[in-house]
């Protein structure tokens, strides 16, 4: 009898990533970075917009890295011919940290871009290795939930509320509104939170008896211009928060990169401390927990929302335990399904509803309790 033995070898799929940027420099750091990591394979690389959009065709990569100022066709408009032809292809923008680059980033994850990683310094950088890990860790967070929903179709089913709109409910709200202060809403996001935000924010109502607080995963250079972009589609008065602001019911504070955001022992007032270090500065468990010091559970509403990791959790879990309500966002909505998960598995989530539901929760929470 003769055994015959069949050598099976398994071919672990690797993600197919193509790589857009003008700067030949930029092109090669990034092909070396991603492919320091086995589960990649960087399929090809496209010099300006249109060239990108040929190379898709040609090659269907899994995702997309795509630098937003180039000759010949921008960023910005190349991506919206991918994503019109191929939405389930998630993008990740390349941008510099700069105020023009900030506000073009927002405007693409309008448009339906999974994320954005920001250059170290400028729109060639050197150093891009600083932003490596972060660079690697998207690329696998947009490549695992691709198929799960169309971005596409997020972007057309979010909220129609008008800037002009908005603009009404503000000045209806300014003039409704006293120095008094009622509850606190602290809302924690991360990876996916622009696009969230501006569809859950337009649902508030503009005469909120509660102050808002939204902490963000920005970097520094990020979040003023991010302040007021959410300003133009909140119903209320939005603002980066600064150190001295008061909180007041109906209006809105956006935590600062490179911050903590707390709340003075003595009162209502703000402060921005450089501690503790956390992994992500601003810190939702930081800023959460520095507000259920200050004002006790059942002033505090505590909603988590899109994100990776698990920051946020554990103060959930606190206000919930001190009386307060807890709103996490459902995995159906949520881009990234990781802080609100989280949440919800340490049993710090007391309602647990889609992104377009969230708004409505929080008005009944703030006036439920």
């Amino acid at each position: 009898m003769f055994l015959v033995f069949v050598q099976v070898i398994v071919v672990k799929y690797r993600i197919k990533v193509l790589i857009v940027d003008d700067s030949a420099l930029m092109r090669k750091a990034l092909r070396e970075m991603i492919m320091t990591d086995e589960a990649f394979d960087v399929v090809g690389v496209a010099r300006d917009g249109k060239d990108a959009i040929e190379k898709v065709k040609e090659l269907k990569p899994d995702v997309i890295t795509m630098d937003i100022n180039m000759p010949e066709m921008d960023g910005l408009t190349s991506m919206q011919y991918i994503l019109d032809d191929n939405p389930e292809i998630p993008v990740i923008i390349i941008s510099s940290l700069t105020q023009d680059g900030a506000l073009t980033t927002f405007e693409a994850l309008a448009l339906g871009a999974f994320d954005f990683v920001a250059k170290p310094s400028g729109t060639v950088s050197s150093n891009l290795y600083i932003v490596g890990r972060e660079i690697i860790e998207k690329i696998k967070l947009a490549h695992k939930h691709a198929n799960r929903k169309s971005l596409k179709k997020r972007v057309r089913t979010r909220s129609s509320f008008s800037e002009t709109k908005a603009s009404e409910s503000r000045e209806k709200s300014v003039a409704a509104r006293n120095n008094e202060l009622s509850k606190v809403v602290v809302i924690g996001v991360s990876t996916g939170g622009p696009g969230t935000l501006t569809e859950v924010l337009p649902m508030l109502q503009s005469d909120l008896k509660a102050a808002l607080i939204v902490v963000q995963h920005m970097p520094p250079s990020f979040t003023s211009s991010f302040a007021k972009r959410l300003g133009k589609v909140c119903p209320f008065p939005f603002k980066e928060a600064e150190a001295g602001d008061v909180l007041t019911n109906g209006r809105g504070y956006l935590a600062p990169g490179g911050y903590q955001l707390l709340v003075h022992k003595a009162g209502r007032m703000l402060r921005l401390s450089t501690s503790p270090v956390t992994q992500f500065m601003p810190s939702v468990n930081v800023t959460m927990e520095s507000v259920l010091r200050a004002y006790g559970g059942k002033n505090v509403v505590g909603v988590l929302m899109t994100g990776m990791g698990d920051d946020g959790a554990d103060a959930m879990v606190k206000i919930r335990e001190a009386g307060g309500v807890t709103i996490a966002e459902d995995e159906s909505t949520a881009i990234v399904f990781g802080m609100p998960r989280a949440a919800i598995e340490r049993g710090g989530a007391e309602i647990v509803v889609p992104s377009y539901r969230i708004a409505d929760e929080i008005v009944r929470a703030v006036n439920h309790i």
